[in-house]
């Protein structure tokens, strides 16, 4: 197994924290991506625990999950009434040709094969259906923000490439951005941050740092200091395209 597959599959160690502290979505974000408010299909690709699946659940999209990793499944169970994931990947999506409206992949795309995941994409939409990959990026703007994504990319976080075509059976790309906030404690921040892949692959000595230096941030940044919670802000960017129609 390559290092790119090994760590798209870390996640299932984690996958009752990344559930309790990973950030949703903002309804307005996912709305523009799968082109529009309900009634549609839509497929959540490389689903994890739910967390975009119950954000469009709740919206009123019927929802399709695809997750390749059983305990991610299991944790999408636990938390999503109602509702279980395909076991899939982006490159063998277990469904129909033509039979979805569209396909999201919130916070998964970078870990796809591309070609493939576009192809596989394209088989199940129905004509002029969406596809759409989806980030919950950390606000760097804010100074606090900053200092922790430098902790981060000292514990090995990487900023992954965003993608520029979807392939040939796809219109060009669309892009648009959407903010939001979550609050956070100072304690969930670390647990949030224990979530991330560049983690649960480390060795021991680089996750005591990395906690370590979490903790500390939140306990000493002027931003935070003293405080019991405070705002996590996001930037969360959508890349969509839609099927070329024959």
């Amino acid at each position: 197994m390559d290092a790119k597959k090994r760590n798209a599959l870390s996640f299932g160690p984690v996958a009752v924290r990344y559930d309790r502290f990973r950030p949703p979505y903002p309804r307005a974000a996912f709305e523009w991506a799968v082109g529009g408010p309900p009634p549609r299909r839509v497929v959540d690709l490389g689903a994890g625990t739910g967390i975009l699946t119950r954000g469009l659940i709740a919206a009123g999209y019927e929802v399709i999950p695809v997750e390749p990793d059983r305990e991610m499944r299991a944790q999408l169970a636990a938390a999503t009434d109602g509702h279980t994931a395909l076991a899939g990947t982006a490159e063998d999506i277990p469904l129909p040709d033509g039979s979805v409206d569209a396909v999201i992949a919130g916070q998964a795309y970078h870990w796809f094969d591309a070609d493939a995941a576009h192809a596989q994409a394209a088989r199940v939409l129905r004509p002029g259906g969406y596809f759409a990959a989806v980030w919950n990026l950390r606000d760097r703007r804010e100074p606090w923000v900053a200092a922790l994504d430098a902790i981060a990319a000292r514990a090995g976080d990487r900023e992954h490439d965003r993608p520029a075509s979807f392939g040939p059976r796809f219109a060009p790309l669309e892009r648009r951005e959407f903010a939001h906030e979550t609050p956070i404690t100072g304690v969930h921040l670390v647990e949030m941050m224990t979530t991330r892949s560049y983690y649960v692959t480390a060795d021991p000595d680089t996750r005591k740092r990395f906690e370590t230096d979490l903790a500390e941030l939140a306990r000493t940044h002027p931003d935070l200091a003293g405080r019991d919670s405070f705002p996590l802000p996001y930037r969360t960017l959508v890349y969509r395209a839609s099927t070329l129609r024959s």
